[in-house]
Protein backbone atom coordinates (compact mmCIF):
# COMPACT_ATOMS: atom_id res chain seq x y z
CA UNK A 1 0.00 0.00 0.00
CA UNK A 2 1.46 3.76 -0.88
CA UNK A 3 2.26 5.97 1.81
CA UNK A 4 -0.17 9.38 1.44
CA UNK A 5 2.82 11.14 2.28
CA UNK A 6 4.74 9.93 -0.71
CA UNK A 7 5.02 12.83 -3.31
CA UNK A 8 6.70 12.15 -6.85
CA UNK A 9 10.01 14.00 -7.40
CA UNK A 10 10.18 15.30 -10.90
CA UNK A 11 13.32 16.66 -12.06
CA UNK A 12 13.78 18.81 -15.53
CA UNK A 13 17.31 17.49 -16.83
CA UNK A 14 16.66 19.46 -20.30
CA UNK A 15 14.26 22.22 -22.18
CA UNK A 16 14.17 22.85 -25.57
CA UNK A 17 13.45 26.08 -26.86
CA UNK A 18 14.09 26.61 -30.21
CA UNK A 19 11.37 27.74 -32.61
CA UNK A 20 9.95 29.80 -29.91
CA UNK A 21 9.74 33.61 -30.02
CA UNK A 22 11.40 35.13 -26.86
CA UNK A 23 10.05 38.95 -26.08
CA UNK A 24 12.50 41.08 -24.78
CA UNK A 25 10.07 43.98 -23.99
CA UNK A 26 10.66 45.51 -20.17
CA UNK A 27 8.34 43.81 -17.79
CA UNK A 28 5.83 46.05 -16.70
CA UNK A 29 5.34 46.61 -12.78
CA UNK A 30 2.67 47.87 -10.64
CA UNK A 31 1.62 51.41 -10.06
CA UNK A 32 3.34 52.53 -6.89
CA UNK A 33 4.24 55.83 -6.08
CA UNK A 34 7.87 57.01 -5.99
CA UNK A 35 8.42 57.23 -1.98
CA UNK A 36 7.58 52.86 -2.26
CA UNK A 37 9.47 52.46 -4.91
CA UNK A 38 12.75 53.48 -3.31
CA UNK A 39 15.03 50.58 -5.58
CA UNK A 40 18.27 49.22 -4.83
CA UNK A 41 20.15 47.29 -6.86
CA UNK A 42 19.61 43.93 -3.86
CA UNK A 43 16.08 43.84 -5.41
CA UNK A 44 16.45 44.49 -9.10
CA UNK A 45 19.81 43.03 -9.92
CA UNK A 46 22.12 40.23 -8.41
CA UNK A 47 25.35 39.21 -9.64
CA UNK A 48 24.52 37.52 -12.37
CA UNK A 49 21.78 39.66 -14.33
CA UNK A 50 22.95 41.97 -16.62
CA UNK A 51 19.76 44.18 -17.28
CA UNK A 52 18.83 47.05 -14.63
CA UNK A 53 15.97 49.05 -15.17
CA UNK A 54 15.20 52.31 -12.75
CA UNK A 55 13.07 54.16 -15.20
CA UNK A 56 10.04 55.91 -13.69
CA UNK A 57 11.12 55.85 -10.12
CA UNK A 58 10.88 59.47 -9.06
CA UNK A 59 14.92 59.20 -8.71
CA UNK A 60 16.84 62.15 -7.40
CA UNK A 61 19.65 60.29 -7.52
CA UNK A 62 21.57 57.66 -9.18
CA UNK A 63 21.95 54.73 -5.99
CA UNK A 64 26.03 54.30 -5.73
CA UNK A 65 25.31 50.81 -5.23
CA UNK A 66 25.12 50.25 -9.08
CA UNK A 67 28.58 51.04 -9.80
CA UNK A 68 29.42 47.49 -7.56
CA UNK A 69 28.09 45.75 -10.38
CA UNK A 70 30.36 45.76 -12.95
CA UNK A 71 28.31 42.54 -15.25
CA UNK A 72 25.25 45.51 -15.73
CA UNK A 73 25.31 45.37 -20.26
CA UNK A 74 21.85 47.41 -19.80
CA UNK A 75 20.79 50.73 -17.24
CA UNK A 76 18.14 52.55 -17.33
CA UNK A 77 17.86 55.70 -15.55
CA UNK A 78 15.41 57.40 -18.31
CA UNK A 79 12.63 59.46 -16.98
CA UNK A 80 13.50 60.38 -13.09
CA UNK A 81 14.40 63.47 -11.45
CA UNK A 82 17.72 63.33 -11.88
CA UNK A 83 19.99 66.18 -11.58
CA UNK A 84 22.87 67.16 -11.96
CA UNK A 85 26.15 64.99 -13.45
CA UNK A 86 25.88 61.37 -13.61
CA UNK A 87 28.91 60.24 -10.82
CA UNK A 88 32.09 59.25 -12.35
CA UNK A 89 32.12 55.74 -11.13
CA UNK A 90 30.14 55.19 -14.21
CA UNK A 91 33.62 53.94 -15.62
CA UNK A 92 33.14 50.99 -13.72
CA UNK A 93 30.59 49.64 -15.59
CA UNK A 94 32.90 48.30 -18.04
CA UNK A 95 30.37 45.80 -19.72
CA UNK A 96 27.96 48.54 -20.26
CA UNK A 97 26.30 48.37 -23.56
CA UNK A 98 23.39 50.36 -23.45
CA UNK A 99 22.88 53.60 -20.94
CA UNK A 100 19.21 55.46 -21.09
CA UNK A 101 19.69 58.67 -19.07
CA UNK A 102 17.01 60.23 -21.02
CA UNK A 103 14.10 62.66 -20.11
CA UNK A 104 16.03 64.03 -16.81
CA UNK A 105 16.98 67.64 -15.72
CA UNK A 106 20.87 66.29 -15.26
CA UNK A 107 23.06 69.31 -16.62
CA UNK A 108 26.82 67.19 -16.82
CA UNK A 109 28.51 63.99 -18.04
CA UNK A 110 31.74 62.96 -16.43
CA UNK A 111 34.21 62.40 -18.57
CA UNK A 112 34.72 58.72 -16.97
CA UNK A 113 32.08 58.28 -19.74
CA UNK A 114 34.79 57.76 -21.95
CA UNK A 115 36.53 55.07 -20.34
CA UNK A 116 32.70 52.49 -21.36
CA UNK A 117 34.58 51.02 -23.99
CA UNK A 118 31.52 48.45 -25.04
CA UNK A 119 28.91 51.25 -24.85
CA UNK A 120 26.84 51.29 -28.12
CA UNK A 121 23.59 53.31 -27.15
CA UNK A 122 23.84 55.89 -25.29
CA UNK A 123 20.69 58.06 -25.01
CA UNK A 124 21.38 61.91 -23.44
CA UNK A 125 18.24 62.78 -24.88
CA UNK A 126 16.35 65.40 -22.98
CA UNK A 127 17.86 66.77 -20.24
CA UNK A 128 19.80 70.44 -19.48
CA UNK A 129 23.33 69.41 -21.07
CA UNK A 130 25.06 72.35 -22.56
CA UNK A 131 28.55 71.13 -22.96
CA UNK A 132 29.80 67.56 -24.17
CA UNK A 133 32.83 65.77 -22.67
CA UNK A 134 35.20 65.53 -25.51
CA UNK A 135 36.14 62.21 -23.91
CA UNK A 136 32.47 60.72 -25.82
CA UNK A 137 34.75 60.31 -28.56
CA UNK A 138 37.28 57.61 -27.17
CA UNK A 139 33.55 55.09 -27.50
CA UNK A 140 34.88 53.04 -30.09
CA UNK A 141 32.50 50.58 -30.28
CA UNK A 142 29.56 53.46 -30.47
CA UNK A 143 26.67 52.92 -32.62
CA UNK A 144 23.88 55.04 -31.37
CA UNK A 145 24.37 58.70 -29.37
CA UNK A 146 20.83 60.36 -28.97
CA UNK A 147 21.66 63.96 -27.84
CA UNK A 148 18.17 65.82 -28.39
CA UNK A 149 16.16 67.98 -26.47
CA UNK A 150 19.48 69.29 -24.52
CA UNK A 151 21.28 72.77 -25.48
CA UNK A 152 24.47 71.34 -26.12
CA UNK A 153 27.37 73.17 -28.15
CA UNK A 154 27.60 72.21 -31.50
CA UNK A 155 31.74 72.85 -31.42
CA UNK A 156 32.08 70.22 -28.54
CA UNK A 157 30.06 68.11 -31.16
CA UNK A 158 31.87 68.78 -33.65
CA UNK A 159 35.20 67.66 -31.79
CA UNK A 160 33.83 64.71 -31.22
CA UNK A 161 32.20 63.18 -34.01
CA UNK A 162 35.52 63.82 -35.38
CA UNK A 163 37.05 61.06 -32.77
CA UNK A 164 33.81 58.80 -33.69
CA UNK A 165 33.27 55.57 -35.90
CA UNK A 166 31.82 57.62 -38.99
CA UNK A 167 29.13 55.03 -38.56
CA UNK A 168 27.88 56.16 -35.26
CA UNK A 169 24.40 57.00 -35.40
CA UNK A 170 24.40 60.97 -33.94
CA UNK A 171 20.42 61.80 -32.94
CA UNK A 172 20.32 65.78 -32.62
Amino acid sequence: MKSPYLVPVLVLSSLLLSGCVYNTSKPTTPAVSPSEQQPTTQDKVNDKDTILFLDNRGLTSVPSDIFDNTAIEVLDLSHNDLTGSLPGEIRHLTNLKTLDMSYNNMTGIPAEIGQLQELETLNLSHNQFTGLPYELGNLTHLQTLDISGNNYSTADLEIIKKQLPSSVTIIK
